[in-house]
């Protein structure tokens, strides 16, 4: 509210948006029906939800299924699927893992407190993905992984290519889809390019289990095997001849990532709208993505094509053009109603604490580029023509203010 009225000070009039852009409302009538069906299960069979239950079986199949064959393992928590997946392919410790350089902390953090040494990796350029010459730069004699992340529902693009010169390397490959569930690269779907891959599914996510969720993938059995190993205890949960409850048939030291029945039913329900969620969101973008240029002379937006699963969009702001910073301008059409991120904290390089824990202090310099040059809009499935209408209003509303 403080913010609309700060807009009337400066621009006058209303703002674009007396009302809030939609709110996604994801947790709709599948997602009760699914927990009704939980609670009917359990109470039918005169039992209390358990975790690796019938409903995590199910959900885990069909998400294996979604991907083409392989294994699914549910999990507590996103960041939880990020330190599965890593613990699974068992590194060398103290050998270097490159990581993407935009990324929540979660994956930075994985790779730290399980013994590693993080090499941050530029993006390639406009984009806050990695390409192939900025994954071959990074790689030194002590790289044993890649760990990936396909940022904003962008998918690597080079994503098949990396793949290659990772395996001729004898370098294994975890992808953090955690925000690009279902987008595609030549067709594949992201997470079957490398050893192992980990999905967030916390309630923002475009896949959603409830709170925090998530989910490690492989196609290889014997990381499948070590992924539910390290997720609860190091117990050898595929084996029907051991008693599970008691410790002493444990593989390793591991902790209990486990999650539950209710999480998983609503997962399902998810799933099953995935693709109408990748695809209305999609429709959204292509929409913007062909008008804005039309109408703006300073915000251009980012690469877009049907292979995103769009979770945010990042739009590029020309400062040479207005006599105001990008975070003003963000600001200014944050105060007109549009929901948007002015500025983006996800640039690993730029936080303090982790600087003493990375190989080194290179630069992503594509990665800072696009990052102070945009800011993230903020989308979901919900948003239509009247979203794209204002949105066009409120930066030719702020442009015309601050045009030089």
């Amino acid at each position: 509210m403080q913010k609309n009225k700060e807009s009337l000070a400066i621009f006058g009039g209303d703002p674009i948006r007396k009302n809030p852009m939609p709110f996604r409302e994801a947790f709709g009538s599948a997602e009760k029906q699914k927990i009704q069906e939980v609670i009917y299960y359990y109470t039918e069979k005169n039992q209390d939800p358990p975790y690796q239950g019938y409903f995590e079986n199910l959900f885990c199949e069909k998400f294996s299924e979604y991907m083409g064959g392989g294994y699914t393992d549910a999990v507590s928590t996103g960041t939880a699927s990020i330190y599965v997946a890593l613990a699974a392919l068992d590194l060398p410790k103290g050998s270097e893992v490159i990581i993407s350089p935009v990324t929540d902390s979660s994956p930075l953090n994985c790779i730290i407190l399980q013994g590693y040494i993080p090499a941050v990796a530029d993006s390639q350029p406009n984009s806050y993905n990695i390409g192939l010459e900025q994954f071959s730069e990074r790689i030194t004699n002590k790289t044993s992984a890649l760990l990936v992340i396909h940022a904003a529902g962008e998918p690597v693009h080079q994503m098949d290519q990396i793949a290659q010169e990772a395996a001729a390397r004898g370098i294994k490959i975890l992808e953090d889809c955690s925000q690009a569930p279902g987008a595609l690269v030549n067709g594949e779907k992201v997470g079957t390019f490398g050893d192992i891959s980990a999905f967030s599914t916390m309630y923002r996510k475009n896949l959603a289990s409830g709170g925090s969720g998530g989910l490690v993938f492989t196609k290889n059995e014997k990381l499948f095997h070590l992924s539910l190993a390290h997720a609860d205890r190091g117990k050898q949960i595929w084996r029907t001849d051991l008693n599970l409850n008691d410790p002493r048939s444990a593989l390793f030291p591991a902790l209990n990532f486990n999650t539950n029945e209710f999480s998983c039913a609503i997962g399902l329900a998810s799933l099953e709208r995935l693709e109408e969620t990748i695809r209305k969101r999609n429709i959204f973008l292509s929409k913007l993505v062909d008008i804005l240029p039309k109408e703006t002379k300073i915000c251009l937006p980012y690469a877009h094509n049907q292979n995103f699963s769009p979770f945010y969009f990042p739009i590029f702001v020309d400062e040479k053009k207005i006599r105001c910073s990008k975070v003003e301008f963000a600001n200014a059409l944050l105060a007109e109603g549009i929901g948007l991120l002015p500025e983006y904290g996800c640039l690993v390089t730029d936080w303090k604490w982790a600087k003493k824990y990375l190989i080194d202090d290179f630069e992503t310099i594509n990665a800072r580029t696009t990052r102070d040059h945009s800011f993230n809009l903020f989308l979901n499935e919900k948003y239509d023509e009247k979203e794209i209408e204002d949105i066009i209003t409120a930066i030719k509303k702020i442009e015309s203010f601050y045009m030089s």
